[in-house]
Parts: structure tokens; C-alpha cells; sequence
């Protein structure tokens, strides 16, 4: 049976709305909580807003609960909190909070499911930071559907942001991910809230890296880098640095780009493996880039580099589990491919960055004296970087070498 209005809407139906002028409405002084951590503060747009509602993703075991305690554990010092599970009973998360070493004094728990007693306890504590985990284990009792499906979840997020927009109540909303890595549930959830973030690294890597996609209060594609540790999340201040190799002895197939990630340059390694295909059709595997974008530049290469990889398998992965998402690693990556398939190793003292034009040009990218500056911040020598994005005066210790077309790249290697 669908709910009606005014059951949805609950003790809040008989409030009515007003017309207020802009200059009229009253601003907070404080507008945002320090969370405790830097970069999720970063990711957040500088911290959490006071009735935000944020949906945070990723693949089971990524860390999605143990950031949220953690951020949590460092608010309770300030505010009142409350955090609830709907997977974990109070031992688990208690014996996790105990193994993280956190501050337990302020740390309230609730294991509940059902979204009109979780508002009702909300009403009594007045917590003004809650976190629900997860948003795909509760329910509303105005609908017969089973807890998880698309109507489910939709009342119950819609619940919970209007209690946060009426109460000015930060809610975390912890949310399942596909099999294709996208969150599970209905599209219109995203639509519903203010941010949503993803947590993403790989199994076998113990950095992990939070990407806002949605922002209402901030930068989209913001970046926040952790490590995994025994106790929990550690912040990474210089995510430069760690996803460097920087290998003693320089191999083929590898250039460094500084790419830019919501308001920060970060220097990331991308790696090739161009071989002889043996299949009937030559491969394209990418990890970290767009498998699209890769076919594209095979491409302008052929046409306007004279270098065919038609009879090559192409394997391309960017170090450290980091996906990058801009243009302006265009140039690196052909890079790291031609040097696999000549077996030249291109310098290792050397950034390249850069977007190709489908007619070969060398494109202008954001932000590309800020990556020049990261670049000789970590000790590079040499950039080869787009002609627009040439500094007009000279960099000491860089050698800035501006190109105009692919063929100049080509030259220079």
C-alpha cells in the first residue's frame, strides 16, 4: 500500500511553508564541523555542513564503516552523535571501535531498522551528527515491500532527509555498491542527497582513495587519499609521493602525468604493456583510465604518429589504484605505449601531460602551472606540456618543452 502525504511527511505534515527573501534568511556563523580528518574535510569542501545529507559507496570491506566511526569517534568530542547499524549488532561495532583505538565517551549506538524509530530516537537525543549503515538494511512501515527494494529505500532516504533538512541534522547514509560499481538502489537516491562520495581502492593496495561525484557544498571530483593500517584510516598529505614507484632502474611503457583532482595536482604513474597479439583480435585492457579514450588515441596515433598497434595487445594500468578521469592524460599515456612498444625507456626525470585532439593537436588542460609546480616540487627535471600551458617566465631547476602537435611528442622521445 503506498503512503499517503501526510504518513511520509509524519509529525512535520501540518508545518507550513513560507516565502523568505534571500537577504532575509538567517546564515549560521558556523556553517561546517571539522570531521577530524583533513582530507575528508577536503573531499566535503571543507568540512561536513550542518543539515547535509551525504551517501558515501564503495565495494564491501573497503573501509565505508571504519571512516565513519572514526569521523564519528572525533565529532563526539564537539557534539552529540549517534550511529546506527542495521548490519553489525552493538558488540561488533563496540569491539571495532575498541580495536581502532577510539574515544568511546561520546560514541552512542543504535541497531535499528526501522526508519520511523530511528527519527523518533533522533527527536529524543538530538544528535547533530547521524550515521546510518546502511541505507539499504532499513524500512518504512507505510510500505509491505521487504527492506532493500527501490521503494523501500527511497521512503526511508527521503525520511531521513527531511528530518535532517528540518532539524539541521548531518546524516551519513552508508550505501551498497553493483557488481558494475555503482550504487545500489534507486538513481533518484543521488538525486536526493546533497553529496555522494565513493570509496574506492584495490584489494591487494592498502591506500584508498574518496571521490565526491556530487557536491552541493563543494568541488566535485574532489580527492581524499587514506591508508589502511591496523588502526584503522590514516590520512595521506602528499598522495604525490606514494603513487610514485620511482624504481631504481627506469623500465619501457612507464611516463608520469600530474593529473588534477578536484583542487589539488597529484603526480601518478601510468604503465603500458604493449605485446604481439596472438588472438584474432588484438586486445585493450585499461585499469585507472577510460577503455574508450584508449581506442580513441590507438587511434590518432596510427593516423597521425605513423604507429600502427593493430597487431598489438595493449595493457594499460595507472599506479596505486587511482583512477583518473580527465583528458589530460592523454599524452602520458601514448607515451607509456610508445616507449613499451619501441622498448625505450622514456626519462624518468620527466612529466608529460596533456589532451589529443582527434586531428593530433596538443590540447590545454587546467591548471597546468600548478602541475608544473608539483612536478619540481617532487624533483623533476623536464615537462613536456601543452604550448598553452607554457609558463611565461622560466622555472628554476625545469626545463619546460611546449608542444603544438603529437609529432613533436614522438620527436622527443
Amino acid at each position: 500500500m503506498a503512503a499517503s502525504r501526510s504518513s511520509r511527511s509524519g509529525q512535520w505534515a501540518n508545518q507550513r511553508s513560507m516565502i523568505t527573501a534571500v537577504e532575509d534568511v538567517v546564515m549560521d556563523k558556523e556553517l561546517r564541523m571539522d570531521c577530524g580528518l583533513s582530507e575528508l574535510n577536503r573531499v566535503l569542501g571543507g568540512g561536513l555542513v550542518y543539515g547535509s545529507v551525504v551517501l558515501i559507496g564503495g565495494d564491501p570491506g573497503i573501509g565505508k564503516s571504519t571512516l565513519l566511526l572514526q569521523t564519528l569517534a572525533n565529532l563526539s568530542m564537539q557534539e552529540t552523535v549517534l550511529y546506527v547499524t542495521g548490519e553489525e549488532s552493538l558488540q561488533q561495532v563496540a569491539m571495532r571501535a575498541q580495536r581502532l583505538a577510539l574515544p568511546l565517551a561520546g560514541l552512542r549506538l543504535l541497531a535499528e531498522t526501522q526508519v520511523e524509530t530511528i527519527i523518533a530516537h533522533a527527536q529524543k537525543e538530538k544528535p547533530r551528527i547521524i550515521v546510518v549503515d546502511s541505507v539499504q538494511t532499513i524500512f518504512t512501515e507505510t510500505l509491505n515491500s521487504a527492506p532493500g527494494g527501490v521503494s523501500q529505500v527511497r521512503e526511508s532516504a527521503a525520511q531521513l532527509v527531511r528530518f535532517a533538512k528540518m532539524t539541521q541534522t548531518a546524516v551519513f547514509l552508508v550505501g551498497h555498491v553493483t557488481k558494475e560499481g555503482t550504487l545500489a538502489g534507486p538513481r533518484v537516491l543521488e538525486h536526493m542527497v546533497d553529496s555522494v562520495l565513493y570509496f574506492e581502492g584495490q584489494s591487494d593496495s592498502r591506500f584508498r582513495v574518496i571521490r565526491a561525484i556530487k557536491n552541493r557544498f563543494g568541488a566535485v571530483n574532489e580527492l581524499g587519499v587514506f591508508a589502511m593500517t591496523d588502526r584503522g584510516l590514516k590520512e595521506v598529505s602528499n598522495p604525490s609521493a606514494i603513487f610514485l614507484s620511482r624504481q631504481p632502474e627506469p623500465t619501457p611503457g612507464s611516463a608520469v602525468m600530474v593529473t588534477w583532482e578536484g583542487s589539488r595536482p597529484m603526480l601518478v604513474e601510468v604503465q603500458a604493456l604493449v605485446d604481439e597479439a596472438h588472438g584474432q583480435q588484438a586486445k585493450r585492457v585499461t585499469a585507472g583510465l577510460e577503455h574508450n579514450r584508449l581506442a580513441i588515441l590507438l587511434a590518432v596515433l596510427h593516423r597521425h604518429g605513423g604507429i600502427a598497434t593493430y597487431d598489438q595487445d595493449v595493457f594499460i594500468n595507472v599506479v596505486g589504484g587511482v583512477k583518473v578521469t580527465e583528458t589530460g592524460s592523454d599524452l602520458a599515456l601514448l607515451a607509456a605505449v610508445v616507449s613499451s612498444l619501441r622498448n625505450r625507456v622514456f626519462d624518468s626525470e620527466t612529466i608529460i601531460f596533456g589532451e589529443i585532439g582527434l586531428a593530433g593537436e596538443i590540447r590545454p588542460v587546467q591548471s597546468g602551472q600548478e602541475r608544473i609546480k608539483e612536478a619540481v616540487k617532487h624533483g623533476f627535471k623536464r615537462a613536456i606540456v601543452p604550448f598553452a600551458n607554457a609558463p611565461k617566465q622560466q622555472i628554476d631547476s625545469m626545463i619546460i618543452e611546449p608542444v603544438k602537435h603529437l609529432r613533436e611528442v614522438l620527436e622527443k622521445m
